[in-house]
């Protein structure tokens, strides 16, 4: 250990008491890929038992209402777990917004559904690191928090969602409104790296479906009176991917539409991804998507109806954003934890908080790998070291105030 007081040296060795690395089993033993609803009810009732020993009010609340547009163009209700908010001492001085979320990448029915703990202190499983590990770090670091002398200097939110790792459409709102008048934030996704290294500037990220109608026609006795979606969507692919410059990626993602070989296919749906490093290329990137619907709908004679948006703000690195990520390279160090940080081309929920203007670190869970495979593991000895580096970033946090 660097530098510190006797109340930070007790503050952070009280995070080992928690029992983390059993509260990871249990919660990564409940599936709760992000359509599985039962399995996210289970963990969101797992979850508020553990968090209801903090002080405050907790609630589970119901999602925004969500659509998405299916193979067919048709535009349909989706359905999404609950989420779990947590206030405490809301006129405190110093306000933190903490956040996660419950839900996994992996289905009820995906292959990899067991954990394995291997002797040399890794846990494989599915999220385990992604992100039920990082729950784990983050009520370790509150409870140690609650148990210290002063802990009335800080107030917090804290939100789960049971939608992020499919965008966060049904929680959005609930982040943003959590983030209001916050100092900082910490999120605990996974370290980008297994050394601990965080995600510092991540790119913005919209997710867009193109329902193209075109008119259907025998396309051998009157092709001519047909208009093909299927070609229109195909064009319109083309000009999206133009977009691609120096800040912006598009991915074109998939297309489907079509039918019989004797048919003009009346009917189209193109799904596309751009990633926006600022806002001046989001904004380039919306009139681009606006000027090439425009021009196909136009030059092949259909209708385009866009779904979807940019549901991820760029995150760029801020002076008040590298100054966060300063104290917690700082509390790292004086805790034995070298602490680096890099541009990532992932996004989460800390992009929509920093849109919101508050400082966020969202790296903050646990050391570990291969997420969003079947190989992904944690390192359990991870737990209490970035547990401690959650709550010396409190009491810094909270000392800037003192």
């Amino acid at each position: 250990m660097g530098e510190l007081t006797t109340y930070e040296r007790a503050l952070t060795e009280r995070v080992s008491a928690e029992p983390m690395l059993r509260r990871v089993e249990l919660w990564s033993e409940i599936n709760s890929g992000s359509g599985n609803l039962s399995g996210l009810a289970m963990v969101a009732g797992a979850l508020a038992d553990c968090f209801s020993s903090l002080p405050g009010e907790l609630r589970l609340l119901d999602p925004a209402p969500v659509t998405a547009v299916d193979a067919g163009g048709r535009e349909l209700a989706v359905s999404h777990g609950q989420n779990l908010h947590l206030t405490v001492r809301p006129n405190a001085p110093v306000q933190l917004l903490f956040t996660g979320h419950m839900d996994t990448v992996y289905p009820a029915d995906h292959p990899f559904q067991d954990l394995e703990l291997r002797d040399d202190g890794v846990l494989g499983g599915p999220g385990v690191a992604d992100m039920k590990g990082g729950l784990a770090v983050m009520l370790a670091a509150l409870t140690a928090w609650e148990a210290a002398t002063g802990a009335e200097r800080i107030g917090y939110e804290v939100v789960i969602n049971s939608d992020e790792e499919v965008g966060s459409p049904g929680s959005a709102a609930l982040i943003a409104q959590a983030a209001q008048g916050k100092r900082a934030a910490l999120t605990y996704e996974p370290a980008a790296l297994p050394d601990g290294t965080l995600a510092g500037a991540r790119p913005g990220s919209g997710n867009f479906s193109f329902v193209v109608t075109g008119r259907a026609a025998h396309a051998g006795r009157n092709p001519e009176d047909g208009r093909n979606a299927v070609v229109a969507a195909a064009d319109l692919a083309l000009r999206l991917r133009r977009l691609t410059a120096t800040g912006l990626s598009v991915n074109v993602a998939r297309l489907d539409g079509g039918g019989p070989n004797n048919v003009v296919p009346d009917r189209a749906v193109l799904r596309v991804n751009l990633r926006p490093v600022d806002d001046e290329r989001q904004a380039r990137a919306e009139a681009g998507i606006v000027s090439a619907v425009a021009e196909v709908a136009r030059g092949h004679e259909v209708a385009i109806h866009p779904h979807g948006g940019f549901g991820r703000p760029p995150k760029p690195m801020t002076h008040e954003m590298e100054r966060l990520f300063r104290l917690v390279k700082g509390a790292g160090d004086d805790l034995g934890q070298p602490i680096a940080w890099q541009p990532s081309g992932g996004v989460c929920d800390g992009n929509n908080i920093a849109a919101c203007g508050v400082p966020v670190v969202d790296t903050m869970g646990v050391r570990g790998g291969k997420i969003h495979s079947e190989e992904e593991y944690l390192i359990v000895g991870s737990l209490p070291e970035r547990a401690a580096l959650s709550a010396l970033t409190m009491a810094r946090l909270a000392g800037e105030v003192a």
